[in-house]
This record gives structure tokens, sequence and C-alpha cells, in this order.
């Protein structure tokens, strides 16, 4: 009778383990036998780290947007001089952003330049057709100043047509080449530019030609009117560089400078001594080095 007991309970506690051993396979493996269990679950593999989304070292680099962005009056007085470009140049004494991303060498092989002197911000998507066809990892934009550079403040860019332009470009770019990066520049302090400038003779001399009248027009005068004229433009300016900084950060591939550019303080050394309101050399060098810090740096 005792051995029948004990033959019993054997039975029974195998018979339970067999049922708990299913049980357990289950909850592991969501019964399909498909998750990993045991020592496969511990030979799995992590996962890959998903790629990060800014690439701080791209391969190429094209440039769309104004003057500044063409070396205007760096070099010889009303003239271009993309060599000096703080994007895009090969002057040593600027050292672009592309001579610091790529190198000397490859800068020349890799880097473009499709700005254009008097340009706004309507005239960016076709310049931004133009860089996609070199397929570019990095595209950078600096455009805007020439929208509230105008005969007069009414004659400024709205600032809806503007948000609207831009989106634009973007969406341009992001048809053919939706991993390309963008690193785009705030719009200068046109004011402080106004400022710094005026105390030079022969730079209010060329600002009559027609250099940015809604600012430099009538240079020396301080009356109420001027005034408010100056104050309109500045703050067109700002509200432009809202609008980029909100654009820009509704696209994952995309850096604004933060107001880099617009917080910068041009000194006299900075100024072109042709009209004393583009960069000089000095100044395109300074650009640079802020766009490269702005390309290179870690987001927060």
């Amino acid at each position: 009778m005792r051995k029948r007991n004990r033959h019993a309970r054997a039975v029974l506690a195998g018979t339970t383990a067999a049922v708990l051993g299913l049980a357990g396979c289950d909850a592991l493996g969501g019964g399909d036998g498909s998750g990993p269990s045991g020592a496969r679950a511990r030979h799995a593999k992590p996962s890959a780290s998903p790629a990060p989304l800014w690439d701080s070292s791209p391969s190429s680099v094209a440039a769309v947007g104004d003057s500044i962005t063409r070396g205007f009056d760096a070099c010889t007085v009303l003239a271009d001089c993309p060599q000096v470009s703080w994007a895009t140049g090969d002057s040593a004494d600027v050292k672009s952003l592309a001579v610091r991303l790529l190198g000397p060498a490859k800068a020349a092989t890799h880097s473009w330049n499709h700005a254009a002197t008097g340009a706004r911000m309507a005239d960016v998507p076709a310049q931004m057709a133009q860089a996609v066809l070199h397929k570019p990892q990095l595209v950078t934009v600096m455009a805007g100043a020439n929208d509230a550079c105008r005969a007069s403040t009414a004659a400024m860019t709205p600032v809806s047509d503007f948000r609207a332009q831009f989106t634009d470009a973007l969406r341009t770019l992001r048809r053919a080449l939706p991993g390309t990066q963008v690193y785009v520049s705030s719009v200068p302090n046109l004011k402080r530019l106004w400022s710094q400038g005026r105390t030079n003779a022969l730079g209010k001399q060329i600002w009559k030609l027609g250099i940015c009248p809604s600012m430099l027009g009538d240079a020396d005068a301080l009356d109420a009117a001027a005034t408010l004229r100056r104050d309109t433009v500045q703050k067109r300016v700002e509200a432009y560089n809202t609008v980029l900084k909100e654009v820009c950060a509704k696209d994952a591939r995309c850096r604004f400078d933060g107001g880099a550019v617009y917080d910068f303080r041009f000194g006299t050394d900075q100024l072109s001594h042709w009209d004393w309101f583009h960069p000089s050399k000095d100044g395109q060098a300074r650009l640079a080095e802020l766009a490269y810090r702005g390309v290179t740096g870690k987001t927060s």
C-alpha cells in the first residue's frame, strides 16, 4: 500500500512539473515559440543604435543666399568675391565652413555656391533647386537682409510671405534630398551695422548708391521719423529670424544658428572698407567660425 502511494505521488509530481513547464514556455515566449528564452535570450544580439539625425562632419557643402555669401565688397568695390565667402570660399585668410569641414583639397571639388547678390528669400527656392543637383550633404542658408533692405519700409517683404518662401525652399530640398542637412544663419543686426558704418564718411557716400536704403538712407538723420524707420526695419529683421527658427524647428535635419549672426558685434575691422556694411575678409572669417561651431556643436 505504501509502495502504491509513493508511486502515485511520483506520477502526480511529474505531471505537475510538465504542466508548469508548459505554462512557463507560454509566459516567456508568448505561446508561439518565437521569443528568446534560456540560452537564446542570453546570447541575443542587442539592437543597433539608430543613426544620429545630425552629422557634424558632412562630406559636401552647398550654399544659398545673398550678397554676404557671395563675399560682396570684401575684395573690391561693388563686386562679388566668392573666394572669401564664409560658406564655400577657398581663401586661407577666411577658412570657410567648407574648408574647415572638408579640408582645402576636398572643399575645392565638394562645395558649391549658388547665392546671388541682391537675392531675397523669394529667390532661395530656385537656388535650392540648383543646389540639390550636386546632392550635397549640407546646405547653408543665409538670406533675409535684402527682404528688409528695400527702398522703403512699406516695400519690405511681409513676414507671412517670408515664411511661405522659406518653407518652399526647404520643401524643394526635401523633395529631392530628404536626408540632407540644412544650416540656417540668422539675419544680421542691420541697425548695429548702420551704427558702426555711419562713422565713416566714405562708407556713407557708398550707401547713397542704394545699399539698404530703408536702414542706411539719410544716415546722419536722428529725428523721430528716421528713428521710427530704422526701428521698423529692425523689428522686421527680428520677425524674419523668428520665422527662420520656427520653420527650421519643424525639420529634424535643420539647424538654426540660435541668433549667432544677429548677435555678433561687427566692428570696423569686420566691415568692408568699401561700403562699411558688408563683411570684410575678417568679417567673413568670423562668420565661418560661427557656422563651424553651429554645425559641429552638440544640441542641448
